[in-house]
């Protein structure tokens, strides 16, 4: 019997065409009249959209459907004094001085980078993370709904988990070998397994959140299907942070534990799938797992062993200690430090940092990493969006170790998206 696990599957940007124009023009209309009537529209709009980009190139960037609502949300939060006014509040503040902080940094690469264009690209990049939370955390502390808010999270996450099982019966453009046998690794929406990986553990912090404090159905179905998916991406960091966050909620709501046995049971069908393609392959699991590789349907992916990209990482560091070798040149300059043919990132975002920011940027994502979980962890017991965002910060915070999942917008802001609400939220749990 063949079964098609692992498909070719070519990602091609189209140039923004005036059709594609008039619907982003009308997706940052609508955004920005919905965030007028009611800000916490706006909020949820956003987070709603940011798995799902659609993307179309235009001046050496890229529309998105996410930037779009972002531009309609600050256009009204600026037209709106009593929101704006929202950024003024302490936790928000402080937040956002972080964000300067690694935004001062990276810019501060800029004078050594040699692709200086990728460089500013990160700069960019950074200011859009800033401004993603600066409009989330004005529109919900202007108008603080947790349960349309909650419901655009868990629909969007229960979008994204449906695109990712698509892959097993498609076919995914990513797989693991096992033995002689191919195994899809599902992304769905995301950028890759490993992306989807990290975007599921921000989900199961903000479900389990609420599933803890104020249980529902969609909550409870949102935590099933993540837990089915999370094994089925083959993500081996992504064990650290699910353990990170069933630490901390066992820690700071142990009585209500039980609230997330449906998550138990979503990870238990996750893992048996995770077994029929192990029995399918004719491979023992616990022998060939060792021996397992990742590979991607695309030819020329370029993708390293993380020893060897470690290894370059602390080479450019050891060599421009002070402000690296600018950010966005790392996957560059791998030829450098002795990896032909390769191009991807480091792997580590603690060695990415140190690689291509130097001491200078590695001090300020630290910074970041530390001012968002002590704004979360302080207002954790009476804000639930805190503690949906201190475990997410904590399962990304330890993720990092071995991915680099902040460069994808699609994760990285999922994360400040809790980050924002936990800044902004009151006593609402």
């Amino acid at each position: 019997m063949h079964i098609q696990t692992v498909v070719d599957r070519v990602s091609i940007v189209p140039a923004l065409d005036p059709a594609a124009l008039a619907l982003f023009l009308a997706i940052f209309v609508a955004a920005a009249l919905a965030t007028g009537r009611r800000p916490v529209y706006g909020a949820a709009l956003l987070a709603f959209v940011v798995p799902f980009d659609w993307q179309h190139a235009v001046l050496g960037t890229t529309m998105t459907v996410g930037k779009a609502v972002l531009a309609g949300a600050l256009l009204a939060v600026v037209a709106r004094p009593d929101v704006r006014a929202r950024l003024r509040r302490r936790e928000i503040a402080t937040v956002l001085t972080a964000f300067a902080g690694v935004i001062v940094a990276i810019a501060a690469s800029v004078a050594v980078a040699l692709h200086r264009p990728a460089a500013v690209h990160e700069v960019l990049r950074w200011v859009e993370y800033a401004l993603v939370f600066a409009a989330i955390a004005a529109c919900y502390a202007a108008d603080p709904d947790a349960v349309i808010m909650r419901r655009a999270i868990l629909a969007s996450a229960i979008l994204v988990c449906c695109t990712a099982f698509v892959d097993e019966v498609a076919g995914a453009p990513f797989g693991i070998w096992i033995g002689s046998f191919a195994v899809p690794r599902i992304s769905g929406a995301l950028e890759g397994p490993n992306q989807l990986a990290g975007y599921l553990e921000i989900v199961l912090a903000v479900a389990g959140a609420w599933q803890l404090r104020q249980p529902t159905r969609l909550g409870a179905w949102t935590l099933v299907l993540t837990g089915v998916a999370l094994p089925l991406t083959f993500s081996r960091g992504s064990d650290l942070g699910v353990i990170a966050i069933a630490v901390l909620f066992a820690l700071v709501e142990r009585s209500s534990l039980c609230r997330l046995a449906v998550a138990a049971y979503g990870l238990a069908t996750g893992a048996a799938a995770v077994a029929f393609w192990v029995l399918l392959s004719h491979q023992a699991l616990a022998a060939e797992l060792f021996r397992a590789s990742d590979f991607s349907s695309a030819a020329g992916a370029g993708l390293g062993s993380r020893r060897d990209l470690w290894r370059a990482a602390w080479f450019f560091f050891r060599h421009h200690p002070i402000l690296g070798i600018g950010a966005g040149n790392y996957e560059l300059e791998l030829q450098s430090a002795g990896l032909s043919g390769v191009r991807t990132h480091a792997n580590n975002w603690y060695l990415q940092a140190l690689a291509e920011g130097g001491i200078v940027l590695f001090v300020a994502t630290a910074g970041w990493i530390a001012t968002v979980l002590t704004v979360a962890l302080r207002a954790m017991r009476r804000s639930t969006w805190a503690l949906a965002a201190a475990a997410a910060g904590i399962a990304m915070a330890v993720h990092g170790f071995v991915d680099y999942l902040v460069f994808f917008p699609k994760v990285a802001e999922a994360w400040i998206v809790l980050i924002a609400l936990g800044a902004a939220s009151g006593d609402e749990a």
